[in-house]
């Protein structure tokens, strides 16, 4: 594999960051303000179950470094079925998350250009999708390039947020005090707020996903992991509690821009407008990264004969083309459907419910490291990679319970409705060694 069809650190470490910080932090202190300080300690729990799940996949990658990414990790621990069901359900969740994201950037951009708005919103979602995806095509170092710049800019509005938040703790200290929180504390609305804060954490594990374009993955794919995730869960500290402090908690619940509301009350008036920009660049960052991992993901299971083998083919460049292809056209599907006003309220449901279908994959790396801990398959230290294990069970279980059930029944349907599939490529497989006999 040439140097122009891999990625290192700094590409990882890029998708880590940019793919966990896509839009949904310029609303979560909106979402969050209801349960008060609860949020805070609903953060606390997720950050730390992030950060375990995250070392468990970094054990994984330093153990297995040949493997293929989270497939080969659940394959290698569990076995093919249950590596094959928590990826199926982690690939339908990300190409229905590249339609959430296009569809979103579409009204930010429409903010910050406002000749947009005259542009059919469903036409400009599929323009900025299809751009991306052929930045993709055109290799990972393309890719990645746009990855760095994109989670750069997008860093930029969340430095600025913390450096407010510094400047009125020096100038006005009493400001953090003025407008505490009035929601009592209980485990109800904890449980709740952490699930809020799980669905803004999906994509910690994005190193882990190109793992066979990766240099050095054992140890690339461990450090990118681990130092992407703690800076984010810092980033995210920041950013949620600063308005949680400062703005009256009913009127930063009803804020539909609850970081540009911050900005207009103790910065710069007219600010909210050049928030709207660095949005749409978080946004555009995000689906660079998650288009990336979508053909990664399609090629891998394609790889394993999971998929339909062509699904594997790259071209020059190293980039699996028709996987992405045959990805970019079932978001472009989902673009469609969220423009139609008889089935927003279905794509909602199934947005939530491809959030829902990242958690198999999650419970699938920890159990598999628990397993492979067991058996001492994961070198030295396998006592601390069974503790590790063991947290991310238990954050998961916890997860489930805070997604609901209904929804995590949905989410299993999903996964169900890959068993065909499931089925029919074993059969293909073992077609041609029965035909010999």
């Amino acid at each position: 594999m040439t140097q122009s069809t891999t990625i290192g650190f700094w590409t990882c470490t890029a998708l880590v960051v940019g793919n966990v910080i896509g839009m949904g932090i310029f609303l979560l202190p909106a979402s969050l303000a209801p349960f008060g300080l609860n949020a805070m300690i609903g953060w606390g729990i997720t950050l730390l179950g992030c950060l375990a799940l995250a070392q468990v996949l970094a054990r994984l990658a330093r153990a297995l470094p040949e493997a293929d990414g989270p497939y080969g990790y659940i394959r290698r621990g569990l076995g093919e079925l249950p590596a094959y069901m928590a990826t199926w359900s982690y690939w339908l969740s990300v190409w229905l998350t590249n339609a959430a994201l296009a569809t979103g950037v579409v009204g930010y951009l429409a903010v910050v250009f406002p000749p947009l708005a005259r542009v059919p919103p469903a036409v400009l979602a599929l323009l900025l999708q299809w751009t991306l995806l052929v930045v993709n095509l055109s290799g990972v170092r393309a890719s990645g390039g746009v990855q760095i710049v994109t989670t750069a800019l997008k860093l930029l509005p969340m430095a600025a947020i913390a450096l407010l938040g510094g400047w009125v703790l020096l100038r006005a200290p009493a400001s953090y005090v003025a407008h505490l929180p009035a929601t009592p504390i209980g485990l109800g609305a904890i449980t709740t707020a952490s699930t809020i804060a799980l669905f803004a954490m999906i994509g910690f594990e994005s190193a882990s996903l190109p793992a066979a374009r990766v240099v050095d993955p054992g140890r690339t794919i461990p450090r990118a992991t681990m130092i992407g995730t703690v800076l984010v869960a810092l980033i995210y500290l920041v950013v949620c509690a600063v308005p949680l402090l400062l703005i009256p908690q009913a009127d930063l619940a009803r804020s539909s821009a609850p970081l540009s509301l911050l900005v207009e009350r103790y910065g710069h008036a007219g600010a909210g407008r050049w928030l709207a920009l660095f949005v749409a660049v978080s946004g555009l960052g995000a689906l660079n990264g998650w288009t990336l991992l979508a053909g990664e993901i399609t090629r891998t299971m394609a790889v394993n004969g999971v998929l339909p083998a062509v699904l594997a083919r790259r071209n020059r460049q190293g980039t699996p083309v028709i996987a992405l292809l045959v990805t970019g056209v079932l978001a472009s599907l989902m673009i469609w459907m969220s423009y139609s006003a008889s089935l927003v309220a279905a794509f909602t449901l199934i947005t939530l419910m491809s959030t829902a279908a990242s958690l198999p994959l999650y419970l699938g790396c920890a159990l598999a490291l628990w397993v492979l801990a067991r058996r001492r398959a994961v070198g030295a230290g396998s006592g601390a990679a069974l503790a590790v294990a063991t947290v991310g069970l238990l954050y998961g279980a916890f997860a489930i319970v805070g997604i609901g059930g209904k929804t995590f029944f949905y989410a299993l349907a999903l996964i169900a409705a890959g068993l065909p599939l499931y089925a029919f490529m074993r059969l293909r497989r073992r077609t041609p060694a029965s035909a010999k006999v």
